[in-house]
């Protein structure tokens, strides 16, 4: 019961339909064996609770046994659907599975239910708590994502943004940690609109976790140009499987800054004429760093999401085209990247962000306030304004999860209506 819970909880994580929690996986070849300290606590308060307030035996039988009955109706009519959809089984079949198994455990949860009132109703209560909790945040959540996306910044307001003399680039890497893949936040121009700066060198980062044990340096990070490219601005992936340790943060500015380096000199080789080093992987270079050829496409946005339903193709992709060390290890590409001669301009963008190191890196956050629109019903205003936002304050917060130093962490907050 109690590796149950845990389980539970992690897969509704993954589906966004719960709060931020430490999820520990206990096993490199079973995704599924977790262990979570927050629930764990819970359990055993809950534990607690149930044997002061029921003092008796006999009312937790109840309880326990109504909650065994209805697991086992549920799963007839989810095995029911299953037949149905996915086996594609005869209908008179289904029909006779689901009034043999149906009618048994239909008369045993008839039996069970007259003790409701005598402790039977704790499984339920139990269950309407949960329920509760994840129907608003994967609402809210779902609300949050889309309002992101309806709002993202416009190519020509970045143009505007750099060109304007009242901004300043200052030196430096900015760290801006998004949860979208694909184009900028909105909360970015409210915090130019703050802080009237720009860093020098900018990654817009996403981080993101595969249903895998471990993803390996070389295919961690994935780059693109934010355009114009002489403006410095980058999207990066950052992709960890759940039994990698994100380790510290020097750790991780070090193998951010050194892949961008490998980015900027692969790109430069292809913009050179050196196209020919990949030629042996052509659907890995239109996924990933076709960025310079494909202005305008739709293929320029890394998606996760193309990772996970291609993994396989990813992992010998992202291996070859991503990561300019292991395309030099290639047997068809070795050669004329070794032999190629440095490239002024990427050795001068490599000495650039290499500066920018040295000058320092700071974390930026941005910290979005979610609100429910002045016009909405008073229940969406409960939703919004007060349980998703109590469980936002209650439950781990971002830098936590990402390892973000407290000492160079900037936070800009904004109201998101939705």
């Amino acid at each position: 019961m109690i590796s149950g819970a845990f389980s539970i909880i992690s897969q509704s994580l993954t589906l966004g339909c719960f709060p931020r929690v430490k999820v520990v996986h206990t096993s490199t070849e079973y995704e599924g064996q977790v262990y979570i300290p927050e629930v764990n606590y819970m359990l055993m308060i809950a534990c607690v609770a149930v044997t002061v307030g029921f003092r008796t035996t006999e009312k937790i039988g109840h309880a326990y046994g109504i909650a065994v009955v209805a697991v086992m109706v549920i799963t007839t009519c989810m095995v029911t659907l299953i037949m149905l959809v996915i086996w594609k089984t005869n209908i008179l079949w289904i029909a006779l599975f689901c009034v043999f198994f149906g009618t048994i455990e239909t008369i045993y949860l008839s039996s069970v239910l007259y003790k409701f009132v005598e402790g039977g109703y704790l499984p339920l209560v139990f269950s309407l708590i949960l329920m509760t909790i994840m129907g608003i945040w994967h609402y809210v959540h779902q609300k949050r994502y889309e309002f992101e996306l309806n709002n993202k910044v416009s190519k020509e307001y970045i143009k505007q943004l750099v060109e304007d003399p009242k901004i300043n680039r200052v030196p430096g890497i900015g760290l801006f940690y998004s949860e979208l893949v694909q184009g900028i936040p909105p909360i970015f121009p409210h915090f130019i609109s703050s802080i009237p700066s720009i860093h020098s060198v900018l990654v817009f980062v996403s981080i993101k976790k595969l249903p895998i044990s471990k993803v390996t340096l070389e295919e961690r990070f994935l780059f693109r140009h934010v355009e114009p490219r002489e403006y410095r601005m980058f999207r990066c992936v950052v992709r960890y499987g759940y039994k990698d340790f994100m380790g510290t943060p020097v750790e991780f500015e070090q193998q951010l800054v050194e892949k961008l380096k490998e980015f900027i000199r692969h790109e430069y080789f292809m913009a050179e004429g050196e196209a020919a080093a990949v030629e042996n992987s052509p659907q890995s270079s239109n996924i990933l760093v076709n960025q310079g050829k494909d202005k305008g496409s739709s293929r320029r946005a890394v998606f996760v999401e193309e990772t996970l339903n291609q993994l396989n193709q990813s992992r010998r992709s992202s291996a070859s085209i991503q990561s300019f060390n292991v395309a030099k290890s290639n047997n068809s590409s070795s050669g004329i990247v070794s032999a190629a001669p440095p490239i002024p301009g990427a050795e001068e963008e490599i000495q650039f962000v290499q500066k920018a190191k040295d000058e320092g890196i700071i974390y930026l956050l941005g910290e979005a306030e979610v609100m429910a629109k002045p016009n909405s019903s008073y229940t969406k205003r409960m939703i919004v304004d007060y349980g998703y936002n109590f469980l936002r304050r209650n439950f781990r917060q971002g830098e936590k999860v990402m390892m973000i130093p407290q000492t160079r962490l900037l936070r800009v907050g904004m109201a998101y209506e939705i």
